[in-house]
């Protein structure tokens, strides 16, 4: 993923939590903020709770991965994915499924 695609900055994952409007399912949960850009950001989020580092970086891959396949469908806005437990234990289908849904659920994919 392209850094710009990315919210990196702690002052900018505050403003969206601060700001944004929140979705959630049992997998996920989404704070969206809109923003006049040229395409989305995404920050991603993984508790220590979910497992080591191994674990956890193979969450970010997964999930890396699902949005820039659906980036076709993204609207233009600032959002944050956090995993809830029971991530680690899906497989990419089922990653890019519980997504897509949480997604829509928020507005921000459009197909």
């Amino acid at each position: 993923m392209k850094k710009t695609y990315r919210v990196k900055r702690n002052q900018d994952f505050q403003v969206i939590f601060g700001q944004g409007k929140s979705v959630a399912n049992r997998k996920f949960v989404v704070y969206s903020l809109e923003k006049s850009q040229k395409h989305f950001r995404v920050g991603l989020s993984v508790s220590k709770k979910l497992g080591n580092a191994v674990v956890r970086n193979r969450i970010k891959r997964k999930l890396r991965h699902v949005l820039m396949e659906l980036a076709p469908f993204l609207t233009t806005h600032d959002f944050v994915v956090i995993a809830r437990k029971g991530v680690e234990e899906l497989n990419y289908q089922e990653v890019k499924q519980n997504l897509r849904h949480v997604l829509s659920l928020a507005g921000l994919y459009e197909k």
